[in-house]
């Protein structure tokens, strides 16, 4: 692990805009701002860290040094060995006497019960984010993927990986360790990271995070790095409209590394775009599902990118869970986002746009090895979608042991499956791309499902009727529960001895409409 500070970055990422007059350096730097909603940060360090032999020891370390708090945020915790290692360094802060605050997502951390308990008892401040409630029958659609951590104001963590040991491999069942990245940050966007968190923090309580214990050389320059923190959240698609503005004004490469890449058509159409252009364009993603029904699938939907000279690849390991880009040699990104609406649209996520040149190498250094251990996805002559070997062979011609894909992994691979056959039922219906003979089984299955689905709703409509009612009735009262208590906080914010709300410091439209919390140093 090598700490990469480069040379002063230039006011404008160079290859991506080296066509620009230098008059309008600050209109592409306030275009780059716009579509992240978030302005940049300059005079950082960051440091890259690869899978979880570099990222968990490292926050372990910035724990264990902590001096007056610890934010410490995650999709999953997990109460297997690596969670209690965690669990107990984060106690060991709270019985100093530190401020040790956690967020862990509901549903995403339903494994790791049996640790909030303890961390109570030491004093750590925990909240679930987002557990299920009568009052919202369809908000657990959203949930909070972000993977952070900030020690001190002066250490921070962003990343993919979870706390979770299934990211250590398990040697005895052939399990790799996950391909995973993600950076560590010193300098002033450490502070970024923190309103980033106290925003989960207000939308898990009600409350302002509160006061945190400051020190002196707090945000000061720590090199000289520029970077944007891209803190995503329910509809205001940052990262989305980002991906979007670099697939557009990249010149020489796009490589793109994504756990579960199911790609709006505006997107896909961008990377078409892009490499029609002579832009060389990779994407490395996981291998197939292991559902064999899915597999040829999920393929068939890299024919628009493989047309237009896009490169895919798969991953030959257990799990690629990585969420990485970098573009042009001058810009990367870093963070928890995926290439698929969730991701973009529906959860709370957290990434990290680097502009500097070093960085970008040192990424595109590994893109390359990782490419290595990968096999092509490719068109054959009778255009149908194939892995260039298999897998099997691939590993042996390596003189690699094949290894088992990770169960927990399937379960993604299956949802973006299940996109994937969303999009080609639509496409069935209305035509809007060439479908594949991957796609023949699929609808009819689909078809002989359908009509199923009829013959029960004509000869037994109430095993249908039923269970539409109570959803209804579930959703109407939802809706009433909702509107009597905006009514009463109407009522209730019109009285004059009621006391104000918690103040959010207004990002303005650049972040979505989303505010941001004051986070308070004593």
């Amino acid at each position: 692990m090598s700490t990469i500070e480069a040379p002063p970055a230039p006011p404008v990422v160079p290859a991506l805009r080296e066509s620009a007059p230098s008059r309008d350096s600050e209109r592409w730097d306030r275009a780059f701002a716009r579509a992240a909603g978030a302005a940049p940060t300059d005079s950082n360090a960051v440091r890259l860290l690869l899978d979880a032999r570099e990222n968990f020891p490292a926050w372990l370390d910035a724990i264990g040094e902590a001096e007056r708090y610890v934010l410490f945020e995650s999709y999953l915790f997990l109460d297997d060995p690596l969670g209690q290692v965690f669990a107990e360094a984060l106690a060991a802060k709270a019985r100093q006497g530190l401020r040790v605050c956690v967020i862990y997502d509901w549903l995403g951390s339903r494994g790791g019960a049996p640790l909030w308990g303890p961390l109570r008892a030491a004093g750590v401040e925990v909240r679930a984010f987002n557990p299920p409630r009568l009052d919202s029958p369809l908000a657990w659609l959203s949930r909070d993927h972000r993977k952070s951590i900030v020690v001190d104001g002066k250490v921070g963590y962003v990343s993919g990986l979870c706390v979770d040991q299934a990211w250590e491999g398990d040697p005895g069942k052939r399990l790799e360790p996950w391909r995973d990245t993600g950076i560590e940050i010193r300098g002033p966007a450490v502070a970024e990271l923190e309103h980033a968190f106290a925003q989960v923090w207000m939308a898990c309580t009600g409350e302002v995070l509160g006061a945190l214990p400051a020190a002196d050389e707090e945000g000061e320059a720590q090199g000289n790095v520029r970077v944007h923190v891209v803190a995503g959240v329910p509809g205001a698609a940052g990262i989305y409209r980002l991906d979007l503005l670099v697939a557009s004004v990249a010149r020489k490469n796009l490589w793109l590394t994504d756990a579960y890449f199911v790609a709006t058509s505006a997107y896909t159409q961008a990377l078409r775009a892009a490499a029609f252009d002579g832009v060389d364009v990779r994407l490395l993603v996981p291998g197939a599902s292991d559902i064999p029904a899915l597999s040829p699938l999920s393929r068939a939907g890299y024919r628009p990118l493989l047309e237009a000279g896009v490169r895919v690849f798969e991953w030959n390991g257990t799990m690629l869970h990585a969420k990485s880009a970098v573009a042009d040699g001058t810009w990367a990104r870093v963070g928890s986002t995926n290439l698929n609406l969730a991701s973009w649209m529906s959860n709370y996520e957290l990434d990290v746009a680097i502009e500097d040149a070093a960085f970008a190498q040192a990424m595109a250094v590994q893109y390359e090895k990782d490419v290595g251990h990968s096999t092509e996805i490719v068109l054959t002559p009778r255009n149908r979608v194939r892995r260039s070997e298999p897998r099997a062979m691939a590993a042996k011609e390596a003189g690699e042991p094949v290894a088992k894909r990770a169960p927990s992994g399937s379960a993604g691979r299956a949802a973006a499956g299940a996109v994937s056959v969303g999009s080609a039922l639509g496409a069935a219906l209305t035509n809007r791309r060439n479908l594949g003979p991957a796609e023949a089984g699929l609808l009819g299955t689909m078809a002989l499902f359908t009509f199923g689905f009829v013959v029960v709703a004509a000869l037994w409509p109430r095993v249908i009727a039923w269970p539409l009612a109570i959803f209804g009735g579930w959703l109407a009262t939802a809706w009433l529960v909702k509107s009597w208590s905006l009514w009463r906080r109407a009522k209730h914010a019109r009285e004059p001895d009621m006391a104000p709300m918690p103040s959010l410091r207004g990002r303005g439209e650049a972040d979505g409409g989303a505010g941001r919390p004051d986070i308070i140093k004593d």
